[in-house]
């Protein structure tokens, strides 16, 4: 019995190296499906003792070979194996790693969600003679061994919802946040609270958490990872994967297929490759702190030297963030820093920490983000003209240090004062001239003046109905230069004549006069009509899209976008006015590359970002158009959702103002990052929003979406945005929108 369950095991280890070398042809593994029949075919003539040497014999041929076969993985043959169901799961790391675990946070699909799985845990280690049991909130996406209702890690709103929930209990009892990465993606459904806006609320409060974020990543896909990944260590285990698509979505894209074809696995394999997803990858990209072995193939749930590992790593890692922010240390971070995985229990670090050291590990958190992806992207500027441009930013921050922190503090408190002095004198003058004031209206005739006496009876009626812009743009579309006729998409609904182009695109800025329909217009169109004139300054235009993976066949297509529209990058910088109010601005445009985001997109987000914050001016995002991150970067495209979205944050957690104006169609990373964790997001009517297009979603969930799934008004339903706009008052409501929203400390003010 013991050595039919011996082979058993074999058969099972054997089928398992078939299923992550995708049934392509190997030497070895040919030789143990040979020994193995072998044994089948002279089973019956043996005895059992020469039964248990045969196996004995199998098993360490097996041993041996897996380790051959471990050298000569590929990627795509890692990203099989992250997806097997033999794949470790969170519930066995609780089991193994943790001395004891609570799962919290209830149990059905709308409470938490079963691919979200949330844990109260601690871990006991010696202190001397005493023993301490320290908490820790684990949190991570649980796919467990085939179970369907686990929805393969694929979290939906709701559940990244309440992960954000737990990691704020975490910050409230001051203890440490254990992530563990285990998806594919998220759920692309735009329920309440919608798959792209929790993920951009997740990433905007872990980026302030005030406890220590360790993060370990099996299987890391696009965004999904992200809502839980923003860490202060991150780890990957050495077979997991990272990448801001999976290998057959991008497959998919390089090859343009229709719906309904498959591309061919040889393409997918190389854009694995391509992708550069491996841990070690990773690692020399700088987008992880370090790589955790796993065993041959990679870590299933028997591998309990595994386990142990990973609990020294993640104690080891934990203590690290801990001491990094310590006050007092001496020469327990050294020792922390060179100590191997398996000593972390000899050095106790108590993992409590003060108001002080928690505003210092914020600061950290965001200054690791910051180096991130700094050569991703193509600079041309000379390099005197980069030390005039730090010049004037170093100036621009003594500046404002004058201004508004020093100057400010007291001339506030001066004001303060003279306000409290005036209305007290203004009260006592009141009173002391109340009964000369009574004398005087008692004897004043009464007079009725006819015009105030109609507006105040009459209904309003303004001459110019919607109160629309007057006509006479300063920029008209190239297009209103057609002798056409447009039909409107809502003609057969609405009953919409046709339109003649030239009035269509000029007069009427691109908007159905008969249903409202708003048709697409170049940025150029928000830039020359919305901006005070004469007001633009472009900067930064010389921060240039690059090819940091050498993607093939990409360099060339960056160059046809860059001669296309002039720009070097799908984002442009600006300085502008709105009669009068200064601001900055970016643009992400959407005929680069789809508008899709590259590490030279986010340098730009992110110092627009600290230009505004240096000058005390308020900060516009216009979104003419995204597609999301952009794939041929991979993680340099990735890595901006929270890079870019701590910018935001720092951001406004100075006092600053940060508008979003969606536009034309705005989907996917940057949407559920950096632009979709603005407190203030409006959108122009007939926009598109959401975490996934249609294709993805019926790719992704096989489910038709309704056609106004991602429109505009659907946004505004659940949330998303505040306000949906016409056109032709964009300038009279973003004018509106500076006067009157914002914080404790609008910077222009």
């Amino acid at each position: 019995m013991e050595i039919e369950k011996r082979v058993v095991e074999l058969t099972d280890r054997l089928n398992y190296i078939k299923d992550i070398f995708g049934g392509r042809e190997n030497a070895n593994i040919a030789l143990m499906q040979s020994r193995l029949d072998e044994f089948a075919g002279r089973e019956g003539a043996a005895s059992p003792g020469e039964k248990a040497q045969m196996v004995r014999q199998i098993e360490d041929l097996f041993e041996f070979l897996e380790k051959k076969l471990d050298e000569e993985l590929v990627p795509m043959d890692m990203v099989r194996i992250v997806r097997h169901p033999a794949r470790v799961s969170l519930k066995d790391i609780l089991e193994n790693v943790y001395d004891n675990y609570t799962e919290i946070g209830g149990q059905d699909e709308y409470s938490i969600d079963p691919s979200m799985l949330i844990a109260r845990a601690y871990i006991t280690r010696r202190q001397g003679d005493k023993v301490v049991n320290q908490p820790v909130m684990v949190i991570g996406q649980e796919k467990g061994h085939g179970q369907e209702f686990r929805n393969g890690g694929s979290v939906k709103p709701w559940g990244n919802a309440k992960a954000l929930q737990y990691m704020k209990v975490a910050e409230t009892e001051r203890i440490p946040i254990h992530t563990y990465v285990f998806t594919p993606g998220a759920f692309p459904v735009e329920d309440y609270p919608g798959a792209a806006q929790q993920i951009a609320r997740n990433l905007y409060e872990m980026g302030g958490l005030r406890v220590p974020v360790v993060s370990v990543i099996s299987e890391g896909g696009s965004g999904g990872a992200e809502a839980i990944g923003l860490s202060d260590v991150r780890m990957m285990l050495s077979r997991g994967y990272y990448s801001v698509i999976s290998p057959e979505g991008a497959a998919a894209i390089e090859s343009g297929i229709r719906q309904g074809q498959r591309v061919v696995p040889e393409l997918i394999a190389e854009c694995a490759k391509r992708l550069n997803i491996t841990a070690a990858d990773n690692l020399r990209m700088g987008y992880i702190d370090k790589v955790l072995d796993e065993p041959a193939l990679g870590a299933r749930p028997h591998h309990y030297d595994f386990f142990k590992t990973l609990r020294q790593e993640v104690i080891q890692a934990t203590d690290q963030v801990f001491l990094g922010i310590a006050g007092f240390k001496l020469f327990r971070a050294l020792v922390a820093s060179r100590r191997k995985g398996n000593d972390a229990d000899n050095m106790f670090v108590r993992w409590t920490l003060d108001d002080a050291a928690a505003d210092r590990l914020v600061w950290k958190r965001y200054c690791k983000y910051r180096r991130m992806a700094e050569t991703a992207f193509r600079d041309g500027r000379p390099s005197g003209q980069r030390i005039a441009s730090r010049a004037k930013s170093l100036a621009w921050s003594g500046y404002s240090f004058i201004r508004y922190d020093f100057l400010r503090k007291h001339t506030k408190n001066l004001a303060k004062a003279a306000s409290d002095l005036e209305a007290e004198l203004r009260l006592v003058a009141h009173k002391l001239m109340a009964p000369l004031r009574r004398s005087r209206d008692k004897n004043a005739p009464v007079v009725c003046d006819p015009e105030k006496s109609r507006m105040l009876t009459e209904l309003s009626q303004p001459e110019q109905g919607a109160c629309l812009e007057e006509f006479g743009w300063c920029y008209v579309s190239p297009k209103a230069a057609e002798d056409r006729a447009v039909t409107c998409p809502g003609a057969k609904t609405y009953g919409c004549p046709d339109l003649w182009a030239p009035d269509l695109y000029g007069d009427f800025a691109g908007v159905c006069v008969n249903c409202g329909h708003h048709f697409p217009m170049e940025y150029q169109w928000v830039m020359g009509n919305v901006f005070d004139a004469g007001s633009i300054v472009d900067y930064d235009a010389e921060i240039e899209a690059g090819n940091p993976l050498d993607y093939p066949g990409f360099e060339e297509k960056l160059d046809a976008a860059k001669k296309k529209t002039g720009l070097k990058s799908g984002c442009v910088s600006i300085d502008a006015k709105i009669e009068g109010i200064k601001l900055v601005s970016t643009v992400l445009y959407s005929a680069f590359r789809g508008g899709s985001v590259g590490a030279a997109e986010g340098e730009k987000f992110i110092r627009a970002l600290a230009r505004a914050r240096r000058r005390h001016y308020p900060f516009l995002a216009y979104v003419h158009g995204t597609a999301g991150i952009r794939i041929q970067e991979s993680l340099n495209g990735l890595i901006q959702m929270p890079r870019v979205t701590l910018a935001v944050r720092r951001y406004i957690e100075a006092g600053g103002l940060y508008v979003v104006l969606y536009d034309t169609n705005s989907y996917a990373g940057p949407v559920a990052s950096f632009l979709g964790c603005s407190p203030y997001q409006f959108a122009v009517r007939s926009s598109n929003i959401g975490f996934a297009g249609p294709g993805v979603i019926r790719e992704t969930t096989g489910v038709d979406i309704p056609p106004d799934y991602h429109q505009a008004h659907n946004a505004l339903a659940r949330g998303h945005i505040q306000g949906i706009w016409d056109r032709r008052e964009i300038r009279k409501n973003l004018k509106q929108v500076l006067l009157t929203i914002g914080g404790r400390n609008l910077y222009y003010r």
